[in-house]
C-alpha cells in the first residue's frame, strides 16, 4: 500500500481520536473516501465526536494493518456539509442509508476532511515511513 487512503480502505475499521474536556476519546470509524484530492470521513452532527471536532479540529487516526504494521494520521480537519459531498458518500457506501435513510438530504449527516495532515506507517521490523494521504 502506497498511500494512507489505500491502507485505510484495506483495513476497514480504524480508530479516530479526539479530545473532550482535556481527555482523549477514541472510537471506531469505517468510512473513508477521496474527494477533491482530499481524504474525507463522515459523522453525525448529534454525536459527541462532532461536538469534539468543532471544539478542536486536531485529530489522530490509528489503523492496524496486516502483520506488524500500523498507520497513524495526525492533522487538522474541516467540515463539508455540501449535498455533493454527502451524495458521493452515499454513492460509495450505500450501507450508510441504513443509518441515514434520507441520504444526502439528511441534515444530521456531515462529511469532514483533512486540511493538514501527516501520515506515518509504523512497523516493529522497519523504521517509520511517511506516506502520502492519497
Amino acid at each position: 500500500m502506497k498511500t494512507a487512503y489505500e491502507y485505510l480502505k484495506a483495513n476497514s475499521v480504524f480508530h479516530l481520536a479526539t479530545v473532550d474536556e482535556g481527555k482523549g476519546r477514541v472510537r471506531p470509524f469505517g468510512f473513508v473516501m477521496k474527494r477533491n484530492n482530499l481524504l474525507y470521513f463522515c459523522t453525525n452532527t448529534t454525536k459527541d465526536v462532532y461536538r469534539q471536532l468543532v471544539a478542536s479540529a486536531e485529530i489522530e487516526i490509528s489503523d492496524k494493518g496486516p502483520g506488524d504494521t500500523w498507520l497513524r494520521i495526525r492533522g487538522k480537519v474541516a467540515f463539508d456539509g455540501s449535498r455533493e459531498a454527502k451524495a458521493q458518500a452515499f454513492d460509495e457506501s450505500p450501507h450508510l442509508l441504513q443509518i441515514y435513510p434520507k441520504g444526502a438530504d439528511d441534515e444530521t449527516f456531515i462529511t469532514f476532511y483533512f486540511v493538514d495532515a501527516k501520515a506515518t506507517l509504523f512497523s516493529f521490523s522497519q523504521a517509520p515511513k511517511s506516506l502520502p494521504l492519497l
